[in-house]
């Protein structure tokens, strides 16, 4: 093989493995979503239950969870408004929560960049802390899920949804 063929493949071989490493999935169905509604943005990750359940080997009581995987749930408030009738400045805000049988400890934080399992280093930079009771649901929902629609913050996971109320 002459040089320069060699040099053309091994150029186009490292230009794929460059272009493949950057390469976001870009389907329907993305470990991570962004939830839109007018003036809240959810983005998060969202991991499968696979045959784990909330509170044991998935969010266990008792220990502050991400919301998510990898990084922090993120919730981007385009106004100010009231979370669970507490003021909250229009802003982005990292939100963990802690979870328990029948109620969850939902956690606003002012710092975006740590990582996911981070909270307790920052805990110190939390905004806001709100108990909010569990709803028991009938069937398991397998992917972690989060819904918003201006006048409320919804998580479902498993057999477990909790309700944040919003008001702008």
């Amino acid at each position: 093989m002459s040089f320069t063929k060699a040099l053309f493949a091994a150029t186009v071989l490292l230009l794929g493995c460059i272009s493949s490493s950057y390469a976001q999935p870009n389907h329907p169905h993305s470990p991570h979503d962004t939830v839109r509604s007018k003036d809240i943005t959810i983005y998060y990750g969202r991991p499968y239950l696979k045959g784990r359940h909330v509170g044991g080997a998935v969010a266990p009581y008792g220990k502050t969870y991400r919301c998510g995987a990898d990084e922090p749930t993120i919730l981007t408030f385009a106004k100010n408004v009231s979370f669970d009738g507490h003021p909250i400045k229009a802003g982005k805000y990292s939100m963990f929560a802690v979870p328990e049988k029948d109620h969850w400890t939902v956690i606003l934080n002012s710092n975006t960049t740590m990582w996911g399992t981070d909270h307790d280093k920052h805990a110190d930079q939390d905004v806001l802390k709100v108990d909010i009771p569990v709803q028991n649901l009938s069937t398991p929902v397998e992917q972690l899920t989060m819904t918003t629609n201006d006048r409320r913050v919804t998580l479902a996971w498993d057999r477990v949804k909790i309700v944040v109320p919003v008001r702008m």
